[in-house]
């Protein structure tokens, strides 16, 4: 394995392979034609996007980050952030039924009640036998205890509190934009 000096007053060696593998574990930020984040996709995707002209480099707030990726005769300039030029028809997103499965990972597999995560099972915030509908917004995950504690009565009977509102999941897209906008946010 060969060894590569990176820099002229740099003394230390690195192993090439090691950084060349370190730059392609980067990921970089999709944007829509109308500047809606999309998702995170990997280097070499963004490089192929680039490079077929179906994707341009954005510069947000005038952030000149890229990663510079070089062969024997091109040397590839990747930024953190690309643009879609191509306008695809969105795909459409059905709203997932309402099911075990779904509410669990909704949830984050804990109790909305307590916090446990042992022995879960769906709770209707309102009972069912009182009205109550078998919808994203009035289904919890709730551990057997306090599914048992509620039993058959409203919230403001027993005194317990959701830890959080139920609500119907969002858009991947949109879920994906947000997170992205809160965590530019928080560095600023």
């Amino acid at each position: 394995m060969k060894q590569a000096t990176i820099g002229i007053s740099d003394s230390k060696s690195f192993d090439l392979k090691q950084i060349t593998s370190s730059v392609l574990n980067n990921s970089v930020v999709v944007f829509s034609t109308n500047y809606l984040p999309m998702a995170r996709i990997n280097i070499r995707r963004a490089v192929a996007l680039l490079i077929s002209g179906r994707a341009e480099p954005l510069d947000l707030q005038d952030t000149k980050l890229v990663w510079v990726l070089r062969s024997p005769s091109v040397a590839i300039e990747v930024p953190h952030h690309i643009r879609l030029k191509i306008t695809t028809s969105e795909r459409l997103w059905k709203l997932p039924s309402v099911s075990r499965r779904e509410l669990l990972r909704r949830d984050g597999h804990r109790c909305q009640y307590c916090g446990s995560a042992k022995q879960l099972t769906i709770d209707h915030v309102i009972p069912r036998s009182k009205g109550g509908t078998h919808t994203w917004d009035n289904v919890a995950i709730a551990c057997e205890a306090c599914n048992h504690k509620k039993g058959d009565k409203y919230l403001s009977d027993t005194g317990m509190t959701l830890k959080t509102k139920p609500k119907a999941p969002m858009h991947p897209t949109v879920a994906f934009a947000e997170q992205f906008w809160q965590s530019r946010g928080d560095r600023e």
